[in-house]
């Protein structure tokens, strides 16, 4: 009777243990399916009969692959746990109810380790794909309506001073937005002198998301190495006969979390090059005198008016140091090759001077054309200062003898000294400006003229007779 007793207590903990597992196998939201060792499902809870659009006495004693083969599923996660031995994830498309379902295979061992049962279980991800298929078409949306804002800041480029009616000047504006747009930084502006450096760094600032943040702008030439290192870096108390008390905050700090350009790059000593390298590959600035490096956030946009080929061909500037800022290079065509610009540059600059004069001025057509047929060595500010000059200074409403004489007169003092920006010219003109530039750089590098000949690899005769032939002196090159 004792054993009868508990035998029947057994009994009813088994039934209500079985009440409970059912009970939890019926009521998941979830699909699960049961098979033995061999593939053979033993059970499947009514959720995957929904999920997979089959009855559970239809598939229950058949094994996985022939409902593979029925075509009722691409995929079986039972299959993959029986080959595999270990748990698998997978996605999973039930052909009858265009479901997809995320398939969680866990195999169950027996004592002696061999498989003795595969749980699976199924969650409906079709409502997430559906979702996530919603919020690609979002995002489309969103990139579609930022390129139309991109488009609309183009149609306001006015208010920033930037004229471009030329197709490649509106090309340069693309690129510039696109990667005011994508954070980038290591950007390089190329450009002869006048055609809008600084201007173009400010309209990349000014259209990132670091345009609440400073702009610092620093011109490279315009300072002597002992102070030009002390300016970018900054440097601590008493690092050098002269430094402030307190010591000085540099321009790279200054510039945190914002936009530092650097203007005529090219003109860069040697020595702040490899300073100006190392910020470039770990983002951490040294101070003058300091011990500890200070660890900077800040955009670089520096911009030459320089060839880059014939800076590196001289070695007065450090190739690594310009691959490394060349990642992204905007080169702006000179105002020679936009002639449409000149126009809307004309009425632009005429519109603003006349207004801050408070007068009327303005050209006529053949003016205009004058204009337009002119080679502008240097670019847009000298268009500018044209304009402007001729505004003040002029007695008439009409410009054009004010503008006539101020195109001489700049055609003549390019033709005196020799700085004219090379267009259109003959081969030898192009020969004779690239051998003065080389010149130029070798008088910067090097002490006497047999050095120079040494490294140009020509006599030392030769190198003064091309010197004298180009008005050069190691004097005028000083001063």
């Amino acid at each position: 009777m004792h054993e009868f007793e508990v035998a029947a207590q057994k009994l009813g903990s088994y039934k209500r243990l079985n009440t409970e597992l059912e009970a939890i196998f019926e009521s998941s939201s979830d699909g699960i399916w049961v098979s033995d060792g061999q593939g053979r499902v033993i059970n499947i809870n009514s959720a995957s009969e929904k999920l997979n659009g089959v009855s559970a006495k239809d598939v229950i004693g058949k094994n996985i692959k022939s409902i593979i083969e029925r075509g009722l599923i691409d995929r079986s996660a039972t299959l993959e746990v029986l080959a595999t031995k270990r748990q698998v994830n997978i996605l999973q498309h039930v052909t009858r109810t265009d479901k997809c379902l995320l398939v969680t295979g866990t195999p169950v061992f027996d004592e002696e380790g061999n498989i003795s049962l595969v749980v699976v279980n199924e969650r409906d991800m079709t409502r997430l794909s559906a979702l996530q298929e919603q919020l690609d078409k979002t995002r489309m949306l969103a990139e579609k309506f930022r390129d139309e804002l991109v488009q609309t800041s183009m149609l306001e480029l006015e208010k920033q001073e930037i004229i471009a009616e030329n197709e490649d000047m509106k090309q340069v504006l693309r690129v510039a937005l696109k990667l005011a747009r994508l954070k980038a930084s290591n950007i390089l502006i190329l450009g002869e002198s006048g055609t809008g450096k600084g201007l173009l760094a400010k309209f990349i600032h000014k259209n990132s998301e670091r345009r609440k943040k400073p702009f610092i702008q620093i011109n490279c030439a315009a300072l002597p190495e002992n102070l030009l290192e002390g300016e970018l870096f900054g440097y601590e108390k008493g690092a050098f006969t002269g430094a402030r008390e307190q010591g000085k905050v540099g321009l790279f700090e200054l510039a945190q979390e914002g936009t530092l350009f650097l203007d005529e790059i090219g003109d860069l000593p040697l020595s702040i090059q490899a300073k100006l390298l190392k910020y470039l590959d770990d983002h951490e600035v040294m101070r003058l005198g300091g011990t500890k490096p200070k660890k900077v956030d800040c955009t670089v946009i520096a911009a030459t008016n320089r060839d880059p080929e014939i800076l590196r061909r001289g070695r007065t500037f450090r190739e690594d140091l310009y691959y490394r800022l060349s990642t992204f290079t905007i080169r702006i065509p000179p105002l020679r090759k936009r002639p449409e610009d000149i126009f809307e540059l004309t009425n632009y600059f005429l519109h603003k001077y006349n207004k801050a004069y408070g007068l009327k001025r303005r050209l006529s057509r053949d003016a205009i054309e004058a204009l337009q047929h002119y080679a502008f060595p240097g670019n847009v500010r000298e268009l500018e200062n044209i304009l402007k000059k001729a505004i003040v200074l002029s007695e008439g409403e009409v410009l054009d003898g004010s503008i006539t004489r101020g195109l001489e007169q700049n055609a003549r003092r390019s033709m005196v000294s020799g700085n004219g920006k090379r267009h259109e010219s003959s081969l030898v003109n192009e020969v004779l400006a690239v051998e003065r530039d080389i010149l130029k750089d070798a008088i910067a590098r090097f002490k006497s003229t047999r050095d120079m000949a040494s490294h140009l690899g020509v006599s030392q005769p030769a190198v003064v007779r091309k010197m004298r032939k180009h008005g050069l002196s190691r004097l005028s090159m000083q001063q």
